[in-house]
């Protein structure tokens, strides 16, 4: 199963590409993060946007993606301009045939540390770890990414557990 996790924004949206490799790990296969110009309108953003995630989803074909799910932010403007980010990819997803999974934060640290509320480090060292990368991915949307992708993967090895002696 190749899954694509994404960590939206408007400016910079992080992916990653996760497998699962013939022993049943996850295994890393590609991360990056998707950039829009700030001197663009905010609906040229979405549309580039839009059009780098339908290209990710053309050239990697995944079996799934994920999202993380929006959380109350102190800011209302970047709030806002997230969840515009997070609409255009979810039906960009939609449009390509998946029902996007979501994931709140705490629900990734939860599958990725053990921890619901591990700091960011702890959750960027584990993807590190449970991926067999030499360093910590940068920057920090594409770990995100990748810990929402491994995230998706465990919940899935989990119900497949429970189909299988259910």
């Amino acid at each position: 199963m190749l899954v694509l996790g994404i960590d939206p924004g408007i400016a910079t949206t992080g992916y990653g590409f996760v497998k699962t490799n013939p022993a049943g790990n996850p295994e890393l296969v590609a991360y990056g993060v998707l950039s829009t110009s700030a001197t663009s309108s905010t609906s040229m953003r979405l549309t580039s946007l839009y059009d780098q995630v339908r290209e990710l989803i053309r050239q990697y074909q995944p079996d799934a993606c994920a999202l993380e799910k929006l959380f109350f932010q102190k800011n209302i403007k970047t709030a806002m301009t997230v969840s515009e980010a997070r609409g255009v990819i979810s039906l960009c997803i939609s449009q390509a045939g998946f029902e996007p999974a979501e994931y709140t934060p705490s629900e990734v640290k939860q599958a990725v540390t053990s921890n619901g509320n591990a700091p960011k480090s702890q959750v960027q060292e584990m993807v590190k770890f449970i991926l067999e990368m030499d360093e910590i991915p940068k920057p920090d949307d594409a770990a995100d990414a990748l810990a929402i992708a491994i995230c998706h993967l465990s919940h899935a090895r989990y119900k497949r557990l429970i189909d299988e002696q259910g």
